[in-house]
């Protein structure tokens, strides 16, 4: 029987922004703020079936999804613009249980063929050029357009580690009790994949064997999350010639001939220990250990996409193994998620012009002003950093972009051609689509305007080459923002995320990058010491806290998001301030029971109310360079001396220590 793929039931309830019926009064703020913001929300929102986190952006991404999925179902019954019949007909067949259990593994078996009839080692370039040409399917490794770090208006090729089936490195490394077991299940898996397709199980059993055994070589070469923070550790431009040396096995020649990129003179080659590794198993690995590895990789690519059998499967040890989810998401929920992914700047027109006010965009461009101006205030009156960096600093500062909402140009997919009856080949087109659009990039100038995430998204970004802060229309909605409501609660809210991003601008990361984008220190050598001091101020602080049973956050991994919540955290606050006294506003008057200060930290607080499984808790300290929930809210107030005052603590309890970390 086909997988059910009716709509939703009914329509989610709509977030609200300060929720006085999710605190718990019985908790002391100065012990445990979290639990006083959120306890009452965590108690009466339990994680649902089909999710491994349930918090307030969940509460949000839900919402936005179900108003997405209205807006696709209206264009996949009804299309009303050559763009709507576009995006229908993706959301459609990607709908289409009927078709893909009639197909099956059909739709990959092209590629699977391309692979088992590949017999000479050394055309090992010319295969990997067919396939990532036709179907834009890469395997072992990425090429793609990045910044160059040393000139940040140019766009420069860069090829980079990949390839790994597990989230992490680590997950191959480890040798405690938990990673062999998982392992164990990982191959398991990929055994069960390669039946779907027709292999036998011994045969399968064998290929998933190969498989692990290349990737653990991969894994052994792949340079860690933590080393790739520092921007310096994945800038290696070379020479072709010189990437043929470090890569005797592949012939690049013909393979960047097969992308279109023939005339590449030069190319960064973010992790060089990872390429010598591959190079090295591409030598001796034998072959059919090898197309084991590249059938599964396709298989895993398009698993999500293909029969009931296949989804099943992927989310058996994706989602239920790793992160602990109970049941499968409804289709309409994958569907819709899928074509925003794919389409987002087409999807993202009709619904930015439905769910974006005008006034919205116009209150959220003086929230960003009022924000930038209390960073520029913190930044003049930083005790540790001398005058000379101050002035550099506030050159960055100043020399940020803001993007509030939607694109100022949207997309062009006039050339991907979508069919209402091929699921899988629209996947293809769409990957085509994007991989011929991000290579055509290379050796021209950055588009400064462009977007990472679709309107809808309920995030936010800092990038560091473009310096810009960018926030989609999906994230300026409750419990983020209203702009209806008393500007505490605002700046509690989408304030600190708005200062958050900022701050990024001054982490561990974005603090080696100058105002244009370049990476470049303009630090003095005292300066850079002394915030190297604070930061591992941070570092020390986070890796104490625990998100499961023996597993505790990295403070390296999280440095740059924590030092950017007590960062937001701050200058919001400090945002707020300053609003009120220009408006001639009460500091004391209390709304609801409390003042502007306590509203604006409980704002901020219940922003991280969550519940979250074990399994996705460990995942997420290995793989997430966000703290969770919890330490999100209780680290940062820590650090806080305002919030202390805010709610009468006193120094020496939990969430006034008495030594505390400060970066901004």
């Amino acid at each position: 029987m086909a997988e059910d793929a009716s709509g939703p039931k009914s329509a989610p309830k709509k977030p609200v922004i300060f929720d006085q019926s999710a605190i718990d009064t019985s908790v002391d703020p100065c012990v445990d703020f979290y639990q006083y913001a959120c306890g009452n929300w965590r108690r009466n929102n339990p994680i649902p079936p089909d999710q491994t986190r349930w918090g307030r952006f969940n509460e949000l991404a839900e919402y936005n999804n179900y108003l997405l999925y209205s807006d696709l179902k209206a264009a996949a019954d009804a299309p009303k613009t050559p763009l709507q019949k576009k995006y229908g007909d993706y959301f459609a067949a990607c709908m289409n249980s009927d078709l893909a259990n009639r197909l099956g593994a059909k739709p990959i078996e092209p590629i699977l063929k391309t692979i088992d009839g590949w017999s000479d080692r050394k055309q090992f370039a010319t295969l990997m050029g067919a396939i990532e040409n036709k179907y834009a399917l890469s395997y072992f490794f990425t090429f793609a357009s990045d910044q160059d770090q040393k000139d940040s208006s140019k766009q420069i090729g860069e090829v980079d580690q990949s390839g790994l089936g597990l989230p992490d490195r680590d997950y191959y490394l480890n040798q405690d009790d938990r990673s062999k077991k998982l392992r164990a299940e990982y191959v398991e898996h990929v055994t069960k994949m390669f039946t779907l397709t027709g292999d036998n199980p011994e045969q399968a059993a064998k290929e998933a064997q190969s498989v692990l055994a290349i990737e653990t070589v991969l894994a052994e070469g792949s340079m860690s999350r933590v080393d790739r923070r520092t921007p310096a550790n994945v800038y290696h431009v070379m020479t072709i010639a010189e990437l043929r040396a470090l890569t005797p096995e592949f012939d690049w020649k013909v393979y960047f001939a097969a992308k279109k990129q023939s005339a590449l003179k030069t190319v960064n080659v973010a992790s060089p220990g990872f390429f010598k590794a591959l190079s090295q198993e591409l030598s001796s690995a034998d072959m059919d250990a090898l197309k084991s590895y590249l059938r599964w990789h396709t298989i895993h690519r398009y698993a999500a996409s293909l029969s009931d059998a296949f989804v099943q499967e992927n989310f058996h040890f994706y989602a239920a193994t790793l992160a602990g989810q109970k049941e499968l998401a409804p289709r309409w929920k994958r569907c819709t998620q899928s074509t925003d992914r794919a389409l987002g700047e087409a999807v993202g027109q009709d619904w930015v012009a439905k769910n974006f006010p005008p006034a919205a965009k116009d209150n959220m461009e003086k929230l960003v002003k009022a924000l930038e101006a209390a960073l520029a205030e913190d930044i003049k009156h930083l005790d540790w950093m001398s005058d000379a960096t101050k002035v550099e600093a506030q050159k960055k500062l100043a020399a940020f972009r803001n993007k509030i909402g939607y694109p100022e140009k949207w997309r062009d997919y006039s050339s991907v051609k979508i069919d209402r009856n091929n699921p899988i080949g629209n996947v293809q087109q769409i990957s085509a689509f994007n991989d011929r659009r991000d290579l055509a990039k290379i050796g021209k100038p950055v588009d400064e305007k462009e977007w990472d995430m679709t309107p809808p998204t309920v995030n936010a970004y800092y990038n560091p080459a473009m310096n810009d802060i960018n926030f989609p229309a999906g994230i300026l909605q409750p419990p983020f923002y209203d702009f209806k409501i008393d500007p505490a609660v605002n700046f509690g809210g989408i304030g600190v995320v708005i200062g958050h991003e900022m701050t990024h601008g001054f982490d561990d990361q974005g603090s080696q990058y100058d105002p244009q984008g370049n990476v470049r220190s303009w630090w003095t050598s005292e300066d850079k010491k002394k915030f190297d001091e604070r930061t591992d101020c941070e570092v020390k602080q986070y890796s104490s806290f625990e998100v499961a049973p023996g597993q505790n956050l990295n403070g390296k991994l999280t440095l740059g998001e924590n030092t950017a919540d007590n960062g937001g955290l701050r200058i919001a606050y400090q945002a707020l301030m300053s609003t009120l006294a220009e408006e001639h506003a009460s500091q004391t008057a209390k709304v609801d029971g409390y003042t502007p200060a306590q509203r604006f930290f409980l704002g901020f607080g219940q922003v991280w109310c969550e519940n979250v499984t074990e399994q996705a808790a460990r995942l997420r300290a290995k793989t997430d360079p966000h703290s969770s929930g919890r330490w999100r809210a209780n680290g940062t107030v820590q650090n806080f001396d305002e919030f202390g005052k805010a709610f009468g603590c006193k120094v020496g309890q939990p969430m006034m220590p008495v030594n505390a970390c400060r970066v901004w």
